[in-house]
């Protein structure tokens, strides 16, 4: 089978489970249908809702609107650290107006990528504490990119003082990255990183996370899971993730399922008034 093809949907879970991290626009569902397809998918495999993420400003523009087209999908808006080079007041603004969008979740992806080198340390630092305070203005959770600068960005948010919620997307630390995390009281969120075979001190800090400050993504059209990486990625293999990381572990799949779902609906109040998640 050809590495350009989509992994195949998996056997729905047992119990519906949320992708707290995806990029529908990147993974090339761009129009109403196009959505709607991905997650029809999604849902065929036990994924009830999606958070789709913007990482520029175009894109969160695109985030603010598509999020609006199915009441599955929700959004967050921020500009990726990696882009944050020159940050305008005028794009503050306007990522301010997209953020407070009724179905926008979250703020981010925000925080720090020392692997690339397209926007200097300093200015990222700047951006990040930006939108730490725009989160804690709104009153959305914070969802951080940590690439390389596991201490840089937990000294910002004690320094600056952290939001009420936040998650660490596709966290990447090793057992005492995500100890300092669980006791500041943050939820880490995991990709399909965590099972793939060399990632034994990811496997490790997965291992110690609490049911309560755990959460299950894509990062789509990223990071798709063993045993298929190096594939294309959708919401749809979150369930791939699940089953991975319950098995790592030593948890039923349901119980992990429904621990990422429960979380995701209280981190990004997901919950309609009947109690069901929207």
């Amino acid at each position: 089978m050809s590495r350009r093809e989509l992994p195949p949907v998996p056997e729905r879970l047992p119990v519906p489970t949320v992708d707290s991290h995806t990029h529908l626009d990147a993974c090339g569902a761009t129009t109403p249908e196009g959505v709607r397809a991905a997650l029809d998918r999604a849902e065929a495999a036990g994924i009830a809702a999606v958070v789709t993420v913007a990482d520029d400003l175009a894109s969160a523009r695109w985030v603010a609107e598509a999020s609006g087209w199915d009441d599955r999908l929700h959004g967050a808006v921020a500009l990726h650290p990696t882009r944050t080079k020159d940050f305008s007041d005028e794009e503050k603004a306007e990522l301010e107006r997209l953020v407070r969008a009724e179905r926008v979740v979250a703020v981010g992806e925000t925080g720090l990528d020392y692997y690339w080198d397209y926007s200097p340390p300093e200015a990222q630092q700047d951006a990040f504490r930006w939108h730490i305070d725009l989160a804690k203005r709104v009153g959305k959770p914070l969802m951080i990119h940590d690439r390389e600068a596991h201490d840089d960005v937990l000294a910002i948010l004690e320094s600056e003082g952290a939001p009420d919620e936040v998650v660490f997307h596709c966290f990447s630390g090793d057992a005492d990255v995500a100890r300092r995390c669980v006791d500041a009281g943050y939820v880490l969120s995991f990709a399909g990183t965590v099972t793939f075979r060399n990632a034994r001190a990811l496997q490790e800090a997965a291992r110690l996370v609490p049911d309560e400050q755990l959460l299950i993504e894509t990062d789509a059209p990223f990071l798709t899971p063993h045993p298929f990486r190096g594939r294309p990625n959708e919401p749809y293999c979150a369930a791939y993730t699940v089953v991975g990381l319950a098995e790592l572990r030593k948890q039923p799949v349901e119980a992990v399922a429904d621990a990422a779902r429960r979380n995701a609906e209280r981190v990004f109040r997901l919950r309609s008034g009947g109690g069901e998640i929207v």
